[in-house]
C-alpha cells in the first residue's frame, strides 16, 4: 500500500513538473505590450565572405529581458568534412540566437553601418513570428541547406515572414526601376579589378545571367532592407520606422593596382607576346610557356567542371568559362613539355581550343554568358599563342610522329 502511494506520488509530481514546464515555455513564448520585432541589415565588409552585407532579425522585449539576434547566416567549423562539404554545396547553415549587443561587436570593430527597420505588428502578430523562430532555433529545425542565391541569411527573412503572415503580407517590387540579372545585382557589391569579382565570374555560369524578378533581390541584404520599406501588411506599411545603430563613412577598399589581376594579366601578356616574338623570329618554342599556360587553363578548366557537375551549388551550372579554360589541356601540357615526338593529333588539338574561343566569344556577343572584361586580356593571350602553336606544328615540323 504504502509503496504503491509512493508510486502515485512520483507519477504526480512528474505530471506537475511537465505542466510547469509547459506553463514556463508558454510564457517565454509570449511577448509583452511593449515588445518590438525589427529587422538588421549590416553593410558589407572587405572581405569576400562579408562583401554582401548581412540581415537578421531583431526581438526585444524589456519586460522580459529580451534582447535577441535571430541569424540564419551561422555554421560550424567543427563539422566534420567541413571543406568537403563547403565546396560541394552541401554544408548546413543554422539559426543562431545571440544577444544584440554580442551581435554588434564584429561590426564596430570592422566600422561597418548596421541599421534596423521596426516592424508594425500587432501583438497577435508578434507572438506568432516570436513562436516561429523560437521554434525554429531548436536543434532539430534550426539547419538548413545553404543555397547563395535561393536559401540565405538574407532570403530567410521574406521566406518566414510570408509563412508567419501568409497572404496579409506583399512584396510590391515596383520601386525596382532597373532589370538586373543575378550576375549583375553580385557585381554590384564588388570592384570590377579584384580577384573576388575575377574568381565569382569564373566560377558562376550563364545560369545567373537571366533577369531577377523583384523578391527574387532579396537574396542580397541592402534589398532586403529596401523591400521592407515598400511592403505591405493588410495594405499598411509594414516599417514603422527606421534608424541606424552604427554609422559609419563609406570605406574605401584596397585598390592596389599593383596587386589586381588586370596587372598581373597584362604581365603575363606582355611576356607571352615578347617570347612569341622571339620564338618566331628563331623558329623554335619555348615548352615551359606553353606548359604553363595549358596547366593553368586545365587546371581552371576542372575546378569548373566539378562546380558545374559535382556539387550541389545552383549559381555554377552552364559555365561556358569551360570553353577557354578547357580541361583537358592538364592532359595536354604534358606533350607540349617534350622537345620531340609531338603526337600528330596536337594539331588538330590546338585547331579545337581557337574554335573554343571564337564560340565562347559568340556566347559573349549574344549575352548567353557574360564574362569578366578581364576575360578579354586571357583571350588574347590564348589566341595568340594557340595560332603561333598552330603556325609552328604545321611548318613541316619533323618532330610531328
Amino acid at each position: 500500500m504504502i509503496r504503491a502511494l509512493r508510486i502515485q506520488f512520483k507519477k504526480l509530481c512528474f505530471l506537475n513538473l511537465l505542466w510547469i514546464a509547459f506553463w514556463g515555455f508558454s510564457l517565454q513564448a509570449q511577448l509583452s505590450d511593449n515588445a518590438q520585432i525589427s529587422i538588421i541589415t549590416c553593410d558589407s565588409g572587405q572581405d569576400l565572405y562579408s562583401s554582401f552585407g548581412h540581415s537578421a532579425f531583431r526581438v526585444q522585449d524589456s519586460a522580459k529581458g529580451i534582447n535577441w539576434v535571430y541569424n540564419y547566416g551561422t555554421f560550424d567549423f567543427n563539422t566534420p568534412n567541413f571543406y568537403y562539404k563547403f565546396a560541394r554545396g552541401k554544408l548546413l547553415y543554422s539559426l543562431s540566437v545571440t544577444t544584440f549587443s554580442d551581435f554588434l561587436f564584429t561590426y564596430e570593430l570592422e566600422k561597418r553601418w548596421v541599421k534596423e527597420q521596426l516592424l508594425k505588428l500587432n501583438r497577435e502578430e508578434q507572438n506568432a513570428l516570436f513562436s516561429f523562430l523560437e521554434n525554429n532555433r531548436k536543434p532539430e529545425n534550426r539547419d538548413y541547406k545553404y543555397d547563395f542565391l535561393f536559401d540565405n541569411c538574407a532570403t530567410k527573412l521574406p521566406e518566414v515572414l510570408k509563412k508567419v503572415l501568409g497572404n496579409s503580407i506583399e512584396f510590391n517590387g515596383a520601386h525596382l526601376k532597373n532589370h538586373f540579372t543575378f550576375r549583375d545585382l553580385i557585381q554590384q557589391n564588388l570592384l570590377t579589378n579584384s580577384w573576388s569579382s575575377f574568381g565569382i565570374d569564373l566560377a558562376l555560369g550563364s545560369v545567373i545571367d537571366k533577369e531577377a524578378a523583384p523578391e527574387e533581390y532579396m537574396f542580397l541584404p541592402k534589398y532586403v532592407m529596401l523591400q521592407m520599406s515598400n511592403t505591405t501588411l493588410a495594405e499598411n506599411a509594414l516599417v514603422l520606422r527606421e534608424r541606424t545603430v552604427l554609422e559609419y563613412n563609406n570605406k574605401r577598399f584596397n585598390n592596389n593596382f599593383g596587386t589586381s589581376p588586370l596587372f598581373w594579366l597584362l604581365l603575363l601578356l606582355l611576356f607571352t607576346l615578347t617570347i612569341s616574338f622571339i620564338d618566331l623570329r628563331n623558329g623554335t618554342r619555348s615548352r615551359w610557356l606553353d606548359f604553363f599556360l595549358f596547366l593553368t587553363t586545365g587546371s581552371a578548366g576542372l575546378l569548373i567542371f566539378f562546380l558545374w557537375f559535382m556539387t550541389d551549388h545552383s549559381a555554377t551550372a552552364n559555365n561556358f568559362n569551360i570553353l577557354w579554360a578547357f580541361p583537358l589541356n592538364i592532359a595536354a601540357c604534358y606533350f607540349l613539355l617534350r622537345k620531340d615526338q609531338i603526337p600528330k593529333w596536337m594539331v588538330k588539338y590546338i585547331m579545337i581550343l581557337l574554335v573554343l574561343l571564337i564560340i565562347t566569344l559568340i556566347l559573349w556577343i549574344f549575352q548567353i554568358q557574360q564574362f569578366s572584361p578581364l576575360i578579354a586580356v586571357v583571350f588574347a593571350i590564348l589566341g595568340h599563342r594557340y595560332a603561333l602553336l598552330y603556325r609552328y606544328f604545321t611548318n613541316s615540323n619533323p618532330r610531328l610522329k
